[in-house]
């Protein structure tokens, strides 16, 4: 008969989870009431609404494209 060994309580934890970057969800957040806000407040028709809509969902692409636009020029 073999003793099976004995595992100690440390051994039966979970590894400790390091959480980073918890604060991205809630900026992104706000970006996106901000962003849908702006866009809302310049729409007229029912289709700019609709693309008003889609441009707050993905206003960080936006962001990106307009901040390397900027930095391109010299």
């Amino acid at each position: 008969m073999t003793a099976e060994p004995t595992l100690t309580k440390q051994e039966h934890q979970k590894p400790k989870e390091i959480h980073q970057g918890g604060g991205s969800g809630a900026v992104y957040g706000l970006g996106l009431i901000g962003a849908w806000v702006y866009y809302f407040k310049h729409a007229t028709t029912t289709q700019e609404y609709v693309v008003a809509f889609f441009k707050g969902l993905v206003w960080p692409a936006f962001l990106v494209y307009e901040l390397l636009v900027f930095l391109k020029k010299e």
